[in-house]
C-alpha cells in the first residue's frame, strides 16, 4: 500500500443497524434490496466488518443507511420512524467507534419535506451527523421539485454535503411492456445512468446556480458525467424548449451547463476500475474526488471484500502525484465533512 493510502476515509459505504433492521422487515413493503441486504451479512455484523477493514491500514467509514429509500418501503409515517432510529443508531456508532467511523450521514424522509427538514436539523445540531442521504428521485418524483427546495437551501446553509444515491428497483422494467428488469440491467446500468438524470435535472433546473455552494457527493464517480460530458452543450436549454411545450423549458444559466456539473463531487465506487477513475479526475479533478467504496454491496455476498480492496488499490494506480492522491483518499472528505474543527 502506497504512503497516499496511509490514512483513508470511505465516504460512501453502507450499514444496517440493528433496530432498523427489525422495524423495516416488520413493517417495510418488500422489496429486492430488503431480500439482497439478506444475503450481505457485513451489512448487520460489525465484527465481521472490522475485520475487514483491518486488513487496510488507517480505513475509517463514514456510515450511509443501506438501500433501499424509506420512502420506497412504506408511507411518510413509517419513513420518518426509520430515519429517527437509524440516525440514532448510526450516531451512536460514531460515537462509540471513533477509531472505526468517522463520521456519520443522516437519513431523512423525503416524501415528507417538512418532517426531513425538521429531522435534518436534530441530525445536525444533536447528534452531530455530517450530512443527509436523498435518491435520485423520492416516489417518482424529481429532485428539483420545489418542494426540495428547502432542504438545498438548509444544507448550504450548514455547508454539509448531501449524498445522491440511486434508487431505481427491479420492478422498472427495461422495455414498456415488460413487469420488470431483466439480469439486473436496472442495478448495474441504470442506476449510473438515474445518477446522471438527477444531476442534469438540478443543473438544468438551476438549482445550482440558485444555490452556489450547496455540496452534491454522487455514487459510482458521478454516473455517465465523465465519459460523456462532451455532449453537454451551451445550446441545451434552448433545445429543450421544442417539442411538448412549456414541461420541457429550461431557465437561463449564467454560466455552460458543464460548470455546474463539474461542481459535484464524485466517489470512486468504480469496482476497482483505474481507467474509469482516471477519466473521472480529467472530468472533477482531484478537489471534487472523494474514496467511496460502496461496501459491502459491490462484489455481492461473497465479494464485497475483495472490491473494498480492488477499489483501494485503483486509486493507488492513478496516474497522480501523491498529494493529489491523498486528497481523494482522506484531504477531501476532512474538508466536506469539517473533521477538523
Amino acid at each position: 500500500m502506497s504512503n497516499s493510502s496511509a490514512r483513508m476515509i470511505d465516504m460512501f459505504c453502507h450499514i444496517i443497524t440493528p433496530k432498523y433492521k427489525e422495524v423495516i422487515y416488520k413493517k417495510g413493503r418488500p422489496c429486492f434490496n430488503l431480500q439482497a441486504n439478506l444475503m450481505m451479512p457485513a451489512l448487520f455484523d460489525l465484527d465481521l466488518r472490522f475485520k475487514v477493514m483491518d486488513k487496510h491500514q488507517g480505513l475509517k467509514q463514514v456510515l450511509s443507511i443501506g438501500s433501499p429509500p424509506v420512502e420506497f418501503v412504506g408511507g411518510a409515517d413509517l419513513g420518518l420512524e426509520l430515519c429517527k432510529i437509524a440516525n440514532d443508531e448510526i450516531a451512536e456508532l460514531v460515537q462509540k467507534y471513533p477509531d472505526r467511523f468517522a463520521a456519520g450521514v443522516a437519513s431523512i424522509p423525503m416524501n415528507d419535506i417538512a418532517a426531513a427538514l425538521k429531522e435534518t436539523d436534530r441530525a445536525v445540531k444533536q447528534l452531530n451527523l455530517k450530512g443527509v442521504q436523498i435518491h435520485t428521485s423520492v416516489e417518482g418524483k424529481p429532485l428539483d421539485c420545489d418542494q426540495f427546495l428547502p432542504l438545498y437551501q438548509k444544507m448550504q446553509e450548514y455547508d454539509l454535503p448531501l449524498w445522491i444515491h440511486p434508487c431505481k428497483d427491479q420492478t422498472y422494467p427495461d422495455y414498456p411492456g415488460e413487469e420488470g428488469s431483466k439480469y439486473l440491467i436496472f442495478l448495474n446500468f441504470g442506476w449510473p445512468f438515474e445518477t446522471t438524470v438527477a444531476m442534469s435535472r438540478l443543473v438544468y433546473s438551476g438549482i445550482l446556480e440558485r444555490y452556489p455552494n450547496v455540496k452534491f457527493i454522487t455514487h459510482h464517480c458521478g454516473g455517465m458525467l465523465p465519459y460523456f460530458g462532451h455532449r453537454v452543450g451551451p445550446y441545451q436549454a434552448k433545445f429543450t424548449k421544442l417539442g411538448a411545450g412549456t414541461q420541457n423549458s429550461a431557465p437561463e444559466l449564467t454560466k455552460h451547463p458543464i460548470q455546474y456539473f463539474k461542481k459535484f463531487y464524485a466517489d470512486t465506487a468504480l469496482t476497482g476500475n483505474t481507467a474509469g477513475l482516471m477519466c473521472g479526475y480529467a472530468f472533477f479533478g482531484s478537489k471534487n474526488m472523494v474514496l467511496g467504496s460502496d461496501y459491502p454491496y459491490q462484489g455481492g455476498a461473497e465479494g464485497s471484500e475483495l472490491k473494498l480492496k480492488e477499489t483501494i488499490d485503483s486509486v493507488n494506480a492513478m496516474t497522480l502525484p501523491d498529494q493529489e492522491k491523498e486528497m481523494i483518499f482522506t484531504g477531501n472528505a476532512i474538508r466536506i465533512l469539517k473533521l477538523n474543527k
